[in-house]
């Protein structure tokens, strides 16, 4: 018997998820536990096994689709199966049945309590809306002021938004917002999705048209680069981060030498640890040392973490991601090391699992190996901080009042003001500092 392949959930803030290919044809085998198709989530592309096994009858949503969780997105059943009645009913399912309920009339209390909203443009009068009209709206990402209100006095009600948006073209969330971004009618824009959807692609091909196969300045163009799922993710747990924290920060220059002949000791026994790894192991220490900065900001208080989940910032092709090392206060600098090589092979290789890349409590952020002095990282919220690494390079230094070559790193520590004052979070980097030039007290 057919059955029904719905879009998985991979992680728990993921509302949708884009399917970049499917490993297997339509009227091709399927096999439980086998990959059937690539899916980019708000972190990472990974590989979706099969939930059945079977023909793969129809492909519900092409690649390139963006789909929600729980959407169907293909049937799977026994060679010449008669899926025709599946379909018909996949077909009716696209009137929302979640809008069955928000359907109902609003309450008298509800169209009473109306804000005006600005107006459109000048010389047009304000319209009003029902604060669920209002919210409805925002949800659907809809304009509500163009609207055409059925209230009282051209009141706006949820009704109303509803109908408004059951009458635009269908179109993925990504589409709209590259549409919109463009100045592009959906109207005008053909689907090729399921169900004759707009998908980004077709945005773009309008786009395209619109400015002539791109916009001409001389021998000079321009292209539109649609935003991947861990693009967007970044920038909103960016901005977030520093709308809702305090973000503090301290640098200082640390005295690497000792540091490097320790790693050239481990590289003699043919034994694999970087710079970064002994970086991760002093802020490991460091951090249960200074339990502050291992914490989290709640409404309730400040949740210390009695053990340490390191992040540790990756660059890949689609943006950045923060691989964890769990119980990283617990290994030993080879195990550190060892962990966090394997982390960042799977982060470039897009295999990390979900439980890989979440439940962090401190990051550190390198980007020495790209020639960088120093710079300020953005904390990875909800932690209370972030350590910032340059590069390590031979620089003339005065000891005793003498000028030698030293090999020098310069740390950023980025706080959260809200948690850590500026005199404990000095002590931290200090400390920090202080492990690095006597790698010794690492044992």
């Amino acid at each position: 018997m057919a059955e029904i392949v719905i879009m998985p959930k991979q992680g728990l803030q993921m509302t949708e998820g884009l399917i970049t290919s499917w490993l297997v044809d339509e009227g091709g085998t399927v096999t439980k536990g086998v990959p059937l198709f690539e899916m980019e989530t708000d972190k990472l592309t990974i590989e979706i096994d099969a939930t059945v096994s079977g023909t793969l009858l129809k492909i519900l949503q092409e690649s390139g689709a963006e789909v929600p969780i729980t959407e169907p997105i293909a049937i799977v059943g026994e060679p010449g199966e008669d899926i025709s009645e599946i379909l018909a009913q996949l077909g009716t399912a696209s009137a929302p049945a979640e809008n069955q309920e928000l359907l109902r009339e609003e309450t008298v209390s509800e169209m009473l309590a109306v804000t005006p909203l600005v107006p459109v443009a000048e010389g047009v009068t304000s319209k009003y809306a029902t604060p669920r009209a209002k919210m409805t709206a925002e949800e659907k990402t809809i304009d509500y002021r163009a609207v055409t209100g059925t209230g009282p006095d051209g009141l706006i009600i949820e009704r109303d938004v509803l109908n408004f948006a059951n009458n635009q073209p269908k179109a993925s969330p990504l589409a709209k917002k590259v549409a919109a971004l463009n100045d592009v009618d959906l109207a005008d824009v053909a689907g090729s999705g399921y169900h004759d959807k707009i998908m980004t692609d077709d945005v773009l091909a309008a786009v395209a048209q619109k400015i002539g196969q791109r916009l001409v300045h001389g021998t000079r163009s321009e292209k539109l680069v649609p935003l991947s799922g861990m693009r967007k993710v970044v920038a909103s747990r960016m901005k977030e981060s520093l709308h809702e924290m305090a973000q503090a920060n301290h640098r200082i220059t640390v005295d690497m030498t000792e540091a490097v002949k320790l790693r050239a000791q481990f590289k003699a026994f043919d034994i694999k640890v970087s710079f970064n790894d002994i970086v991760l192991r002093c802020v490991a220490k460091a951090l249960m040392e200074f339990p502050m900065m291992n914490s989290s900001w709640t409404d309730k208080g400040i949740v210390q973490k009695e053990y340490v989940n390191l992040g540790m910032a990756v660059a890949v092709d689609a943006g950045l991601i923060v691989p964890v090392i769990a119980n990283a206060d617990l290994m030993t600098l080879q195990d550190l090391a060892s962990c966090s090589s394997a982390l960042a092979q799977k982060a470039k290789t897009n295999t990390l699992k979900p439980d890989e890349y979440s439940g962090g409590t401190f990051t550190v952020s390198n980007l020495g190996m790209f020639d960088i002095d120093g710079f300020t990282a953005i904390i990875n919220p909800p932690e209370a901080g972030i350590l910032a690494v340059g590069k390590l390079a031979k620089q003339p230094v005065v000891v005793k009042d003498e000028v030698v070559i030293r090999s020098l790193m310069q740390l950023s520590l980025t706080y959260d003001h809200r948690i850590v004052d500026g005199a404990p979070a000095a002590q931290f980097l200090r400390r920090i500092k202080g492990l690095l030039e006597n790698p010794g007290l690492l044992v």
